[in-house]
């Protein structure tokens, strides 16, 4: 299915791309978020009108995600998490504890931000994790993790 994207996509394009989707990912994400329109006649014109419009929208939204990424440069917290006397946890810290302990430090993130390539978190120490704000935008954070006394 061909689409007009009217936003950056990450590995899928940029504003104004003609892209070829699977139906699906179509139907049921970037047509019902607002981030693409189906690619017909009527849709192109329209998109070529109004091109100023949604190139301007991209440039503020991708300021605001510079001046957020500039807020939580070099920002830390902490997760307190049950751990054993070798610093192996019991479970794992996650995203959600992790977004958690940001939104607790008065940074909110969203979970879905958060990009943990190793998964979950399994043992005590510092953890360089990156939050990707926006398609052009990743900043990167450090999350400690301490074991907690029982």
């Amino acid at each position: 299915m061909q689409v007009i994207l009217l936003e950056k996509i990450s590995n899928v394009g940029s504003l104004g791309d003609l892209v070829e989707v699977k139906p699906g990912f179509a139907r049921n994400y970037l047509l019902p978020s607002g981030k693409a329109r189906i690619a017909n006649k009527q849709n192109i014109e329209d998109f070529e009108q109004r091109r100023a419009e949604y190139e301007a929208e991209q440039t503020r939204i991708l300021d605001l995600a510079k001046q957020r990424a500039a807020q939580l440069e070099g920002a830390s917290v902490t997760v307190l998490a049950r751990a054993g006397n070798e610093g192996k946890l019991f479970g794992s810290v996650g995203s959600e504890e992790i977004a958690n302990a940001f939104i607790a430090s008065n940074n909110p993130v969203e979970k879905r931000e958060l990009r943990l390539p190793e998964g979950p978190l399994r043992n005590t120490g510092e953890h360089e994790i990156v939050l990707h704000i926006h398609p052009e935008v990743d900043v990167t954070v450090t999350v400690k993790v301490e074991g907690e006394e029982e």
